[in-house]
Parts: C-alpha cells; structure tokens; sequence
C-alpha cells in the first residue's frame, strides 16, 4: 500500500480542478481546493520540525564564520590537468562535491515557513504559526544561531573566489520567509518586539543588497540575476515598508529589467542561449511575474506595463504558455541537466491567471507538480506556498 503522504501529494496535482471563470477570489478557492490536504499533512508533520540555521554546518573552505552563509558555484569543477589548482567553468553542469548545506537549509527554512503558514491560512490554529516562529526566530533573532544579514561568501570558487555577486540569488528563498511574517503579522500572530527585530536584520540586508559591490554588479546582471535581485529586494522593502526602495525596484522593472531582457516575442533570449534553456527561461519568467505581484499596488500595475513596441510580462506568458502545455513542442535543444523534471506547477502561471483570468493559465499550473522532491528544481521555483501570496491583500 502506498504512504498516505505520498497519495496526497499525488493527489494534490491530479486531479483536475475545474477552473474558475470569474474574478480572483473564485481563483483563490481553487487553489484551496488543490493544496488543502496537502499542506495539512505536510504541517502536522512539521510541527516536529526543529531549527537548522547557516550556524548548524560550517565549511572549512569558507571564508567566513559560523554565523556566515556559504556556498560554492554550481558549475564550477576541479582541472583534471591541475587537480591542485583553481577549478575550471563548466556551464549547466553542477559538481555535486560542492558544499551545499547552507542552501539546503534556507530551502528547507523556506519551504517549513511557508506550508506552516499555508496550514495557518487554513485553519486559523495558532500551533502552526507559532511552529514557523519558532524557525523564524533561529535564524534572525537567537544570537546563536542567527545568520549574519549579508551573502559575501555566497558562491565561492576554490582557487578563484571567497564569494560572487551572483551568490546573492541563493537568497530569493527568503521571501517566502517574509511574506509568511506578513501573513502571521496580519494575524497577529508575531511579537512587537521580534517583528522589530526581524525588520531590522532585512533593513541591514537591504542596506547590504544595495551599497556592497556585490549587490550593485548583481542589480545590473542582465539576465535572471537581475531579475532576481529585484525581486528580492522589492520583498524585503514590502515588509520594511521601504517606499524609496520599492519605487527603485518598480523603475528598474519598466526600465531596465523587462525591455533589456524581454525580446519582442515575449522570450529571454539570454536565456535561451544558455545550455539549459528550458529551465532558464522558466525560471526567469517566474521571477518577472513576483517582480509583477510584489511591486504592484492600488496605485501601480505592473501586470500591466508594456514598452512602446508591446513588451510586458503578458507577451512572456504567452510566449512559454505552448511549450508548458506541451513540452515536445519546444524548439531548442533539451537542457543538459534535469530535462525531465520541468515544467513544474509554476507560480507564473498562477498569478498570470488571476490577473487576465486565463483559465488555460491556471491549469497549466495546477496540472504540474507543486511538491518538489529536486533539490535543483526545488531551488529554481522561487515561489511553492502560492497561498501566502493570496492570503492578504497587497
């Protein structure tokens, strides 16, 4: 007999929902309706879950201290001609000796705070916010475990570099961090004093993110990094109710991100250049819609914005809406790594439905997985709890 976990996981992307037509709070249902039993399992398994911070594995190739996040570039390799030496570049191929438990443990961070709190959502029981809290607190407020509000040793290459700009995509998985603290906090669910001390840890980020060369090279990436970037810092001025900060990220979407990065057709093309360029595409067409959902308000929709020729987030639902439907029609090359485990249930697609109200959309995210088992993949979907996102308004 199969596990129930493993029936209702099964279950959760299976069966077909009947989409909704009208408005975004029939939408909203649904997605209930898809996740409930679910999240549920997935929570009262969590509410055991203990801590793992930066602080509960330490490298010794790091540069920096306990309390310092740390990882290595993918794909980046020993020189079989220099074994000694510094390692050499292999594009879309990841060296698994790489260490890797800082990003299992935001991920895993990432993905406890935000089905907790999708169960909250739910239920309205306070043991499952306070069970994400008690993560919440480990890693921002325990002075000895907490990390430390910067990423200078994020993506290091031996021989070459204690950290990179780029490093700072590991970070995208924070947001879901807290836009749950946005959720508990809309509850009331969260402490004065920790929620002070909370925003004052992503202030010092942002402050960090946007002062440090490696934050400024990474806000001119011109392709997912930049994407990236954007997208996390407009969440964490949300949540710190940065005004000055989100205004910049809004500008740099509609002047720089999207017509520098969007071809005419709706696709990216320094994405699809790239030796995984399934993958990239989608991925950078998810960070381009939470760029969307975050940075729009009663006053601003950037749903909405198209460049002079025509160029907006509508024209790249579009574009990769076919080749998600059905991925043999895709026309370039498979991806070298991890063909096989895309398209998943992406939140594009979601929040791309509720605001056209494209019921192709939503199916084409509720037919997919939404429960990852790839650490890669997992890593590559910045948003997997969509009912934090839908849960308040703005």
């Amino acid at each position: 007999m199969r596990p129930l976990l493993s029936v209702l996981l099964t279950l959760a992307f299976s069966v077909v929902i009947a989409p909704p037509t009208f408005g975004q709070g029939h939408y909203y249902q649904s997605v209930i309706d898809v996740l409930r039993d679910s999240i549920i399992l997935l929570a009262n398994q969590n509410l055991a879950s203990e801590p793992i911070t930066v602080s509960s594995a330490l490298c010794e190739r790091s540069s920096g201290g306990r309390h310092d996040f740390y990882s290595e570039g993918d794909y980046w390799w020993p020189d079989p001609n220099n074994p000694d030496g510094p390692y050499i570049r292999k594009d879309g191929i990841t060296n698994p000796e790489n260490f890797t438990e800082h990003r299992k443990a935001l991920l895993r961070f990432s993905a406890l705070t935000g089905n907790l709190t999708s169960a909250f959502i739910i239920t309205k029981d306070a043991k499952y916010a306070q069970t994400a809290l008690k993560h919440i607190h480990a890693w921002f407020v325990d002075p000895t475990t907490k990390m430390n509000p910067h990423l200078l040793y994020a993506q290091a290459i031996k021989g070459r570099q204690t950290g990179r700009g780029i490093g700072i995509i590991d970070a995208i998985h924070f947001m879901e961090v807290v836009q749950s603290l946005r959720v508990l906090d809309h509850y009331q669910q969260v402490e004065e004093e920790a929620l002070a001390e909370i925003k004052a840890w992503f202030g010092a980020f942002i402050e960090w993110l946007t002062t440090h060369p490696y934050g400024q090279k990474e806000m001119i990436h011109p392709n997912n990094h930049g994407t990236c970037w954007n997208m996390q810092v407009a969440s964490y001025a949300r949540f710190t109710q940065n005004e000055e900060m989100l205004e910049f990220c809004r500008n740099n979407y509609t002047q720089t991100l999207l017509p520098n990065q969007m071809a005419a057709d709706g696709s990216f093309p320094l994405e699809m250049e790239r030796t995984k360029p399934y993958g990239y595409a989608l991925f950078n067409l998810d960070a381009m819609a939470m760029n969307c959902q975050i940075l729009s308000d009663n006053e601003h929709n950037l749903w909405n914005f198209e460049t002079e020729d025509g160029r907006g987030i509508a024209q790249g639902l579009a574009y990769m809406y076919p080749f998600v439907i059905d991925k043999k029609s895709w026309q370039l090359d498979p991806d070298v790594m991890y063909w096989d485990d895309w398209p998943v249930a992406h939140p594009a697609f979601l929040f791309g439905a509720m605001q056209f109200d494209r019921a192709g959309y939503f199916l084409a995210w509720q037919k997919h997985r939404h429960f990852l088992k790839v650490q890669e993949v997992r890593r590559n979907v910045p948003i997997r709890n969509p009912l934090i996102w839908l849960a308040i308004e703005n």
